[in-house]
């Protein structure tokens, strides 16, 4: 099981936290805020980090980019994959020879294919921005070497506090 976020922007939800439990893998797209979120995380699971637009200071050492694999796939090595923060630096040979990209900077949740290789944004991790509310987690289950993908999101936080999902 892997954990995917980004744009936590210094802020991680209680909540955030329970789902990401029992994740063998976290991976974090980058604006994470503070080196703080980033030890948080390294509780949870061994973490791979990309750096992000607000990264600075002791963040940024992360790299811009990167490269790594996903679990056994019929005992023939991972899933290959790349992190970048922005979806628009992601390298134009990547949807080729990668089967999954993780990029994040929008702030929206996205899942879709570019040919055989899975796009996802998990969406922005903290839930007030310009008074907007966002869903800080989304899960995506791998199937195999096929790398379907499904979005689920927690509800927003309100002006009063946290709603958690009823699950």
């Amino acid at each position: 099981r892997v954990g995917v976020l980004s744009d936590t922007h210094n802020r991680l939800r209680p909540r955030v936290l329970e789902l990401l439990a029992g994740c063998d893998r976290l991976l974090h797209a980058g604006d994470v805020g503070e080196p703080e979120i980033l030890e948080k995380l390294r509780r949870i699971a061994p973490l791979e980090a990309v750096r992000g637009n607000w990264d600075t200071g002791p963040l940024a050492v992360l790299p811009e980019t990167l490269l790594g694999s996903i679990g056994e796939i019929g005992g023939r090595g991972g899933l290959p994959f790349g992190m970048v923060h922005r979806r628009e630096d992601v390298p134009p040979d990547w949807p080729k020879r990668l089967r999954l990209i993780v990029c994040g900077h929008s702030h929206r949740p996205e899942l879709s294919w570019r040919g055989d290789c899975l796009l996802l944004n998990p969406g922005f991790g903290v839930a007030l921005l310009r008074s907007r509310p966002f869903r800080p987690y989304t899960a995506l289950r791998l199937d195999g070497a096929c790398g379907r993908g499904s979005l689920g999101h927690l509800p927003p936080e309100s002006a009063a506090g946290t709603r958690d999902d009823p699950a």
